[in-house]
């Protein structure tokens, strides 16, 4: 599992170390005229709550950093990437299995459930598919090559040839 995570997230600094901090923080694209900083900085914030709320065993995912420097500029966007990678590297196997308490917004106010931590870090993971899927549309808006073939594609989804 931490392996499929930390290559997507890496996915993630490729793109960051090949464009500009003006891409980056572009909000110029309709119809949410979202930057990919925008984007990379909510992806992160997810990891990080689950890695806030760990040793608690309870993750707010509702309750993020929101750091603005690391949706405006790339070098604090890779460090970010960085520091979850290097907290997803503490984990063990044996740890995905642990209940967590898991509290989360959904439109009508707070709701907590349990989870397996695994389940958590799953849920972060097609999250970041999902922004990333975003992102190539910003990407495509503004004349930016994708980083890889995979970026933003769940491995599950069929694909055009």
């Amino acid at each position: 599992m931490i392996d499929a995570i930390e290559k997507n997230l890496q996915r993630g600094i490729k793109l960051l170390n090949n464009i500009s901090d003006e891409q980056y923080s572009d909000c110029s694209v309709p119809p949410y005229y979202s930057s990919i900083g925008n984007n990379m900085r909510h992806i992160l914030d997810v990891f990080s709550c689950i890695f806030k709320g760990i040793n608690e065993g309870n993750i707010d995912f509702s309750d993020r950093e929101r750091n603005e420097l690391a949706q405006v500029q790339t070098k604090f966007g890779i460090d970010y990437f960085n520091q979850i990678i290097n907290e997803l590297s503490n984990l063990e196997e044996k740890d995905f299995d642990r209940i967590v308490k898991v509290t989360d917004d959904l439109g009508t106010g707070k709701i907590t459930t349990n989870y397996t931590l695994g389940s958590a870090l799953v849920q972060a993971h097609s999250h970041t598919i999902h922004h990333y899927a975003s992102i190539g549309f910003i990407i495509d808006h503004l004349g930016i090559e994708l980083p890889d073939a995979d970026f933003g594609y769940n491995p599950t989804t069929p694909r055009k040839n």
